[in-house]
């Protein structure tokens, strides 16, 4: 199930107190804190994704990614 970030709208309309909610993505967007009741909204982030153990890349010269891919004259992966 997929973990959303929700942040608490403060009365000047400026960002409040964030928090973690996992829901389906077929359920509808929460619009109120489930403890406060205060008004929230959704906020967009990237996606977490764990690949596994850590790894390093050298930047290695061609202005790449710096990732072994090749996509972009990168360097070559560390071990």
């Amino acid at each position: 199930m997929p973990t959303y970030v929700y942040e608490t709208i403060r009365e000047d309309g400026q960002p409040g107190e964030r928090f973690e909610v996992s829901q389906r993505m077929s359920d509808p967007v929460i619009e109120k804190h489930p403890v406060t009741g205060a008004p929230v909204r959704r906020v967009l982030t990237a996606p977490m994704v764990n690949t596994g153990a850590p790894r390093e890349f050298s930047g290695g010269g061609g202005g790449g990614c710096g990732t072994a891919c090749g996509c972009h004259g990168g360097g070559a992966m560390k071990n």
